[in-house]
């Protein structure tokens, strides 16, 4: 079926879309072909700056469904009652590798969650692992630096990696977890996503609850070795894009049961582990999960582009009854995340059909900018005004936190039992022979290519700290490497 002549972005008909206008026949082109100058320079703008994290990713539309009741934690309306459906986008992702990088690389995964919801869009920014490397965002940064591309050999260095977390032993735990089984999941359907940091959860009564989030793959986990990753990455790049879109396309729609962990926000305070250290996990023992969802995905993109790549989230993004906690790594990517949007895909990346709320409209004062749709007319951009402009509601989303003190920059309050080795040691004993057989052997790989002795050791030493028979175990393989 014809859609009608094709034209140019101002909608004059094309007449010729395979010549150039010349001087003559075999002449040089001339620049009042506005055809050909337009398309070259679009398509010298088709690109926006890539994430410097999360960069290679996919994404896929679906449904959020309540499956009981959490009212008395949360009065966030998408939550008010059993068998209620939210739409839902979903973008995976990688983070250190840039747009063009394979999908099967060790690599921790984002998992990150656009809820449009009546009361506007939440969004719940997380990865497939529980924790992190680091507590502080100030630390972010260098983190990252170690994990891109030196500035001098243009490549990433194993010196860089294991010097950084050498120096930074909050880190043991996620290394662990990194390169032990689950390090390069087998697709982005066979891995669990987690909100990662604590949030708050508030009820109509007022009464706050600190909570993590966790999503449970229905299809059950599952990985890729070493070996097999190395193999799939040189062969087929776009594995894991390819895999979701094909399994919905099929109609084997990928699907999570949701959970949360609830702690009664007077516990916090003396919790045995520092509740909101974003390198620490909350034993299920202690708060065991809770049901309360079902996330599934049941339909692609129509454009890679303008959906996946121009999608943003932000932790920021909270609804009535839910907001943040005093992580310091979440209080850090409450600006970060925006601010990024802001640079890289401009002012008004909300507007975008795949970032602006569904279930309801944004009702704003803000004006002008890159890509303004002038969607708000002649309407007053101010507020009070007495014109009818949306006011504020007086109520605001999350419960006030308490706080005491002085200003100034403080180390992260220190519980009864916490420590930078004590769950990485934990979790290095829940493994099996063969699970802490895998973990050693690539630990080791990485570690043998530092090319500076004490990096090496200050490494292994913090695997040694988590647990004797680790540190024991991956030096006597980092030395039969390294000869």
């Amino acid at each position: 079926m014809t859609q009608g002549p094709l034209t140019t972005e101002a909608g004059a008909p094309v007449a010729d879309n395979q010549n150039s206008e010349t001087a003559g026949v075999g002449g040089p082109v001339l620049v009042q072909d506005q055809l050909l100058l337009e398309k070259l320079a679009h398509f010298n703008r088709e690109r926006i700056p890539e994430r410097v994290v999360h960069a290679r990713g996919a994404g896929a539309y679906g449904t959020f469904t309540v499956t009981a009741d959490v009212t008395p934690y949360t009065r966030a309306k998408f939550l008010s009652e059993v068998g209620k459906q939210t739409e839902v986008f979903v973008r995976f992702s990688t983070v250190a590798g840039n747009l063009g990088a394979p999908d099967a690389v060790r690599d921790p995964r984002g998992f990150a969650v656009k809820f449009y919801t009546e009361e506007g869009n939440y969004d719940l920014v997380g990865n497939n692992t529980p924790v992190f490397f680091i507590r502080d965002a100030i630390k972010f940064p260098d983190f990252i630096h170690t994990q891109k591309r030196d500035p001098y050999t243009g490549s990433q260095e194993a010196d860089n990696v294991f010097d950084f977390w050498g120096l930074s032993p909050e880190s043991t735990h996620q290394v662990t977890w990194l390169f032990g089984d689950r390090g390069i999941p087998a697709s982005y359907r066979h891995m669990d996503g987690f909100g990662s940091h604590t949030f708050q959860w508030n009820n109509e009564d007022g009464e706050v609850f600190w909570v993590k989030y966790h999503f449970k793959t229905d299809q059950g986990i599952k990985n890729l070795t070493a070996e097999e990753a190395e193999i799939l990455a040189g062969k087929d790049p776009d594995s894991h894009q390819r895999d979701l879109r094909e399994s919905i396309e099929r109609g084997d729609y990928p699907s999570w049961t949701a959970y949360v962990q609830i702690m009664p926000a007077a516990d916090a305070a003396t919790y045995r582990f520092n509740p909101f250290d974003l390198t620490k996990v909350w034993p299920h023992a202690d708060y065991p999960l809770i049901e309360f969802g079902k996330l599934e995905l049941n339909r692609n993109p129509e454009n890679i582009f303008a959906e996946v790549e121009q999608s943003v989230f932000s932790p920021a993004h909270f609804v009535p009854g839910i907001g943040p906690s005093p992580d310091k790594m979440l209080q850090g990517r409450l600006f970060a995340y925006g601010d990024a949007h802001r640079y890289r895909v401009g002012i008004n990346a909300d507007h975008l059909p795949v970032n602006r709320p569904r279930a309801t409209e944004a009702r704003t004062h803000s004006r002008d900018g890159y890509l303004y749709d002038g969607r708000h007319k002649g309407a007053k951009n101010y507020e009070p005004n007495s014109f009818g402009g949306p006011a504020q509601t007086g109520r605001p989303l999350w419960q006030p936190i308490p706080v005491t003190g002085v200003t100034g920059e403080t180390v992260t309050p220190v519980h009864a039992e916490d420590d930078d080795f004590g769950q990485a040691g934990n979790l290095y004993r829940l493994m099996s022979q063969d699970e802490k057989e895998r973990l050693v052997t690539n630990l080791a790989k990485a570690i043998s290519g530092v090319t500076r002795d004490e990096i090496a050791e200050r490494a292994i030493n913090n695997f040694r700290q988590a647990d004797e028979d680790f540190g024991k175990r991956l030096q006597a393989a980092v030395q039969a490497l390294r000869g």
